[in-house]
């Protein structure tokens, strides 16, 4: 069994803190759920098919569905990330994360709207809004549907920018309103101005290339089959699966 942890001591007593407090009988030992859950986010199966090892399936599922709506997996990320940040330099971006046909049928009761999914170009996708710090880890999310453009994904997460010094982004964000939230802050923009400006903007090219570590981070992220492949179709449980990800990956 010692094989299939995903986590080791140290790793879980970061985590414990986080956990809810058990009421009644005691909980199934966290750390051979919570490396069933990783088992099935992180490879992109079916609850049913995890490894006897980890238990039941239904426990998983049920453990999984439970603290995702709690809000769990999200909390610890930002909590996580407000200890280890560093902050003198955060970057900004969006990336699209294809819905499976499970997740993306939008017609009926089983449907409706608010399930952050829309039709782009390129099908049915999700679209992750991210602010990562200078090492290029994550440190806040948020999801809209994909056909939202980024500095409108930007409107919604900018309330929850951290403390810097730079902001860095590519052209989709230059927005006069988002350069005036970020000096209200008293963050400097690195955002190269769209062509349709009449009047150019200066930026610093070389400090922009380090841009480059919000994509790497985007990148090992999919490396998740649940997180490159939308199968669920609540946004909360999603979401959840993007922080767990970025949690293990990151930030332990």
């Amino acid at each position: 069994m010692s094989d299939l942890f995903w986590l080791k001591e140290a790793q879980m007593a970061r985590l414990r803190p986080f956990f809810p407090k058990s009421r009644g009988r005691p909980r199934v030992d966290d750390r051979r759920v919570l490396s069933g859950i990783i088992f099935i986010n992180r490879n992109g199966l079916r609850w049913r098919d995890a490894p006897r090892e980890y238990g039941p399936h239904k426990t998983l599922y049920n453990r999984w569905r439970r603290w995702s709506e709690m809000g769990v997996f999200a909390r610890i990320l930002v909590e996580l990330a407000d200890q280890g940040t560093e902050t003198a330099t955060v970057m900004i971006d969006a990336t699209y994360l294809k819905a499976h046909r499970t997740a993306s049928s939008l017609g009926g009761k089983k449907g409706g709207r608010g399930r952050a999914i829309g039709r782009t170009k390129g099908g049915m996708n999700t679209k992750l809004h991210a602010i990562c710090d200078a090492m290029g880890r994550p440190v806040r999310m948020f999801l809209t549907a994909g056909q939202v453009s980024d500095y409108r994904g930007a409107q919604a997460i900018s309330d929850a920018l951290p403390s810097a010094d730079w902001l860095l982004a590519d052209r989709g964000f230059d927005a006069d309103w988002f350069r005036e939230t970020l000096q209200d802050k008293k963050i400097r923009a690195c955002i190269p101005g769209r062509k349709s400006r009449k009047t150019p903007v200066k930026y610093d090219k070389r400090r922009c290339r380090r841009r480059n570590r919000i994509e790497i981070m985007f990148g090992r992220l999919k490396d998740w089959r649940r997180v490159a492949t939308r199968y669920d179709r609540n946004p909360v449980i999603f979401l959840s699966a993007i922080a767990l990800a970025a949690i293990v990956i990151f930030w332990l």
